[in-house]
């Protein structure tokens, strides 16, 4: 038996687990015509997202990176009607046409999408008193640390911690003197596993988006 093509046995997933629906489609398509990276999460990542909010009973999620609002999709249809999420972009072209993704998916009434360099808003969080059940974080690696320290700070105990693109093609063994991604995410699994309040695993992917993964911490 050979051994199938990663993104083929994804397509596999998408269909037989009917994994994305129109409105995800669409969000994903108007992100590649507004010219941004085709960086947002695979469906099956999603999907994944949407599962770990309903088993954690997140009603309060913080997305750190929105892009074109894929993944924001699918979070908030997991919080479902009565629960919120807060999502943080910095580029003020992406969150518009990610509002028009949620607008187009029906979830405007549950998402707030808050523009501006993250490290600059999540103060604003804090000081309104949010606190959060899960938190996604895929944006610029090289604050990844800080990002986990503000999702403590904007959590409790028992809230998950979720963050994308931790393996960046298996560079992050041995990260490069040039390559800064693979360096900080290096250094924030060195984070991770010291601190005192975080309990984490780190689970290795291969699929559409290619050889990567996610990492999953519990605050205690």
């Amino acid at each position: 038996m050979t051994v199938p093509e990663w993104v083929s046995l994804d397509e596999l997933f998408n269909r037989v687990l009917h994994t994305e629906d129109a409105a995800l489609r669409a969000a994903r398509e108007a992100g590649a015509a507004a010219g941004m990276p085709a960086i947002e999460v695979s469906p099956q990542h999603a999907k994944l997202l949407s599962l770990l909010v309903r088993i954690s009973g997140a009603v309060t999620v913080l997305e750190i990176g929105t892009l074109a609002g894929y993944s924001t999709i699918a979070l908030a249809r997991a919080v479902g009607p009565h629960g919120t999420v807060v999502s943080l972009e910095y580029e003020s072209a992406h969150a518009q046409v990610a509002q028009r993704n949620l607008e187009r998916a029906g979830v405007t009434d549950r998402v707030e999408v808050i523009v501006g360099s993250a490290l600059d808003t999540l103060p604003a969080l804090q000081r309104r008193g949010d606190v959060f059940d899960l938190v996604f974080i895929d944006a610029d690696k090289e604050n990844n640390i800080a990002y986990i320290q503000w999702a403590i700070t904007l959590g409790r105990p028992g809230t998950v911690i979720v963050v994308d693109n931790i393996a960046r093609n298996g560079r992050v063994l041995d990260p490069a003197p040039d390559d800064r991604q693979a360096a900080a995410v290096r250094a924030m699994f060195d984070m991770l596993g010291a601190h005192p309040r975080l309990d984490t695993a780190a689970i290795q992917t291969v699929g559409t988006k290619g050889w990567d993964g996610f990492a999953v911490a519990v605050v205690t």
